[in-house]
């Protein structure tokens, strides 16, 4: 009867040094994959985004407030687009950055381990609702509200143009929301790493909850909640779905009761007929909305990795 081989992670050098070469083979393959993936993508945009820049002209596109590209003297100005998808993305940012802080500070410090165990599931399953079911709210909540506030508001104003609610405002509050979960689930990973013995040795010394919290635990996690946001603001500057239902998709200045079109809102309202020269202005837009993610995350990176050097 054979005996049998024990098995043992120790092997000799020759089948350890192969291992070691294959894992790394791997790993660079995999990240070239990813730069390749952002390289394609960054050339593919150039390609088919700069065409519409030097026919059309760099400044009737990006300066032009008027957008008629099916008129007989067609225009292609995408200046209040562009606005809008800057404002309405800030002030999102500034609405839902805060509440998912602070909420994200609650479920780690503040709620007691059964609270915490059904607020963090709500906020995860949050995460999991397609944009076009908070688009379908916006319309059936959000909306009369905002439409109701709007008659309230402009009873007397006889120039104003009456949207139903489809506005500016119901449209950053449905991206405030919309960014929640990300905030808040990043943020409680932030906190969560931070090391328990500052949190004690702040407690030792005598400063409350509240203070451990804002003075010694929010600065410990400030690179992790910075990420929070960036990703929060990647998704409220790249959700269309949910806004194009809830906007209003009308090419005005991003004032808040106005009717308004986002940067990807403009592309899925009228990719699908688009053609010719039409098309080609689409995919600028397009190229500028990826212009702004790529700004996003390089000036983020370079404020992190300035105070992570001081």
């Amino acid at each position: 009867m054979a005996e049998k081989q024990s098995f043992s992670i120790k092997g000799n050098r020759k089948n350890k040094a192969l291992v070691e070469h294959v894992a790394e083979a791997v790993f660079t393959v995999c990240a070239l994959l990813a730069v390749v993936a952002v390289a394609s993508i960054t050339v593919y945009m150039i390609i088919n985004g700069t065409p519409a820049l030097f026919k059309v002209g760099i400044k009737e596109i990006l300066f032009g407030t008027v957008w008629q590209p099916a008129a007989k003297d067609p225009s292609f100005g995408i200046l209040y687009v562009i606005l809008t998808s800057i404002v309405g993305t800030t002030a999102a940012v500034l609405i839902g950055a805060p509440v998912g802080i602070l909420t994200a500070v609650f479920i780690e410090e503040i709620a007691s381990p059964r609270l915490a165990a059904i607020v963090k599931p709500a906020v995860e399953l949050l995460a999991g609702i397609p944009s076009v079911i908070y688009g379908l709210l916006g319309i059936y909540l959000l909306n009369p509200m905002m439409y109701k506030l709007e008659i309230a508001l402009f009873a007397d104003a006889p120039d104003h143009q009456f949207t139903g609610g489809a506005n500016l405002i119901s449209a950053v509050i449905v991206l405030a929301v919309m960014i929640l979960p990300t905030v808040i689930n990043v943020t409680v990973s932030a906190l969560h790493a931070v090391p328990k013995q500052q949190k004690a040795a702040s407690l030792a010394m005598g400063a409350t909850r509240i203070q451990t919290i804002f003075k010694v635990l929010l600065p410990s996690a400030r690179s992790g909640i910075a990420a929070a946001v960036v990703l929060g603001t990647g998704r409220a500057i790249g959700e269309a779905m949910a806004i194009t239902l809830v906007s209003g998709s009308s090419v005005n200045m991003p004032l808040p009761f106005n009717s308004v079109r986002f940067l990807t809102t403009a592309i899925v309202a009228e990719m699908g007929y688009a053609a010719g020269l039409h098309r080609q202005v689409l995919f600028t837009i397009g190229l500028v909305l990826f212009v702004f993610i790529m700004f996003i995350n390089i000036s983020l990176t370079k404020i992190l990795k300035g105070r992570e050097d001081s």
